[in-house]
């Protein structure tokens, strides 16, 4: 199926912050004065450690959150306008996917066929373009055996590759994944990782946040730290070039002193 989406050059960023702030009740700092541009196809990890607005970040850039101050683009949608205006929500959440860190929040449909299914079905998508999508994601997550499972019978990894199969059945332009790895254990933390990989190496746009360290030389080439008092990004760079700084890390909230992570 054909469908028209506003152009984004390949010089445009993908993702583009300016000045972007935002306290939940107008009372607790979640971000402040954020600047951020993603270009197409990168892959960057934002690192943090809980409450520094990682999570917040991810629900602007799709629209969910009306920022307090800032501007937002996202795939050439004013994610700002996203909030209110039906239309244009409709138009950003085709081309953006946010994965939430709990799966039980993407998950609530009686099973794992219908989870997927409810995006196609919200693009009023014919039947067999519905289906066609749904096998699709299906098959890219690895999980065809899992499609007449209720949510509750799955594995936390199983639950997981379902979240981002929901996001996959629109073929978004960028995925945004919250805390992907959270509360898995090492296996599937593994086999998860490298499905996230093989998506960024086919061309998605791909924002990953993560306060574990281990996993980001995986699903990032470019990182960005967030601080906790900050509420904003405190470094950037190159992936191995920022977990080699002991000392941001530590400033951070990533490593403590007396546990030092080794890559």
């Amino acid at each position: 199926m054909k469908e028209s989406r506003k152009a984004v050059t390949e010089e445009q960023p993908i993702l583009r912050m300016e000045g972007v702030s935002y306290s939940y009740m107008g009372r607790y700092p979640a971000l402040a004065g954020v600047d951020l541009s993603v270009a197409r196809g990168e892959r960057l990890v934002i690192l943090g450690a809980n409450g520094c607005g990682k999570s917040t970040l991810l629900k602007i850039a799709d629209g969910l959150i009306r920022p307090d101050a800032g501007l937002v683009e996202a795939c050439g949608e004013n994610a700002v306008a996203a909030v209110d205006d039906v239309a244009v929500a409709h138009r950003l959440h085709r081309r953006v996917g946010l994965v939430f860190q709990d799966a039980d929040v993407q998950l609530f449909s009686p099973t794992v066929w219908d989870d997927v299914a409810f995006g196609p079905l919200q693009m009023g998508w014919d039947d067999g373009e519905v289906c066609r999508r749904v096998e699709g994601a299906l098959d890219l997550m690895g999980i065809e055996s899992l499609a007449r499972r209720a949510p509750y019978e799955l594995s936390e990894g199983e639950k997981k590759r379902a979240s981002i199969a929901t996001v996959l059945s629109l073929d978004p332009d960028m995925l945004l994944l919250d805390e992907p790895t959270a509360n898995l254990d090492p296996r599937s933390k593994g086999v998860l990782v490298e499905l996230i990989a093989r998506l960024a190496d086919e061309g998605k746009t791909v924002v990953t946040t993560t306060q574990e360290l281990e996993i980001a030389p995986e699903v990032g080439r470019r990182a960005l730290v967030f601080g906790y008092s900050e509420r904003r990004q405190v470094a950037e760079g190159p992936v191995l070039e920022i977990l080699d700084d002991t000392d941001l890390l530590v400033r951070a909230n990533l490593i403590h002193p007396k546990l030092l992570w080794r890559r």
